[in-house]
């Protein structure tokens, strides 16, 4: 189970992680996660450049070392990275210790102010083992969970409740991972095009 929108009450209750920006401005910051890989990081950055769209990379340190290529070839894009730990770890069944160090593995390669737990699960002791290591360290979480990586989800049925969730200051997130691809290869485009014509500006997390 898995909802698109956010609930406020969870915003609330996890305040010091990052959910959504401004308001006020009509500008959008998309995610991915999971990458880089083969076929599929490619076909997110070359959809990207069409549109001007500038986005941040959550990724898994595992990815790093076995796509260095790939990897390069995002931050050459101008896109931001982001530590999404190196093993892709569920926090809430992780000891604290196996996870930080993980977490640090994964930070080793991409040296960035960016985290964000994978699943979205992540205990208050490791946010804040990450924190005292790393002050500057943003944990970003997400107002809008396309749901790229349900295999039951029609493509058509994700790119609709993708647009009717996304608004001024959303933090969305997109996988670039092989189990997405079936929805992401649909979705993204006709979103980034959406998305241009309605006026957004597409910026990078930092």
């Amino acid at each position: 189970m898995y909802l698109v929108k956010t609930p406020w009450l969870l915003k609330k209750l996890y305040s010091k992680f990052i959910w959504n920006d401004d308001r006020s401005r009509r500008r959008i910051y998309i995610t991915f996660d999971d990458g880089p890989i083969p076929v599929v990081t490619p076909f997110v950055l070359k959809n990207l450049k069409a549109h001007k769209a500038k986005a941040t990379f959550f990724c898994i340190g595992d990815n790093v070392r076995k796509h260095p290529d790939i990897f390069e070839q995002i931050k050459a894009d101008g896109h931001a990275i982001g530590n999404h730990t190196f093993h892709h770890l569920r926090g809430w069944k992780t000891d604290n210790e196996t996870y930080f160090n993980d977490m640090q593995q994964c930070q080793q390669l991409t040296g960035t102010n960016l985290f964000r737990p994978p699943y979205g699960r992540i205990k208050r002791k490791q946010a804040d083992l990450i924190n005292a290591a790393y002050p500057d360290m943003k944990i970003i979480m997400w107002d809008v969970l396309s749901g790229d990586f349900d295999i039951t989800l029609d493509p058509a049925k994700c790119l609709e409740a993708v647009l009717k969730h996304t608004g001024n200051g959303a933090i969305i997130v997109f996988h670039d991972s092989l189990k997405a691809f079936p929805r992401l290869e649909y979705v993204l485009p006709r979103a980034l095009e959406h998305w241009s014509k309605e006026g957004y500006e597409f910026e990078m997390l930092g």
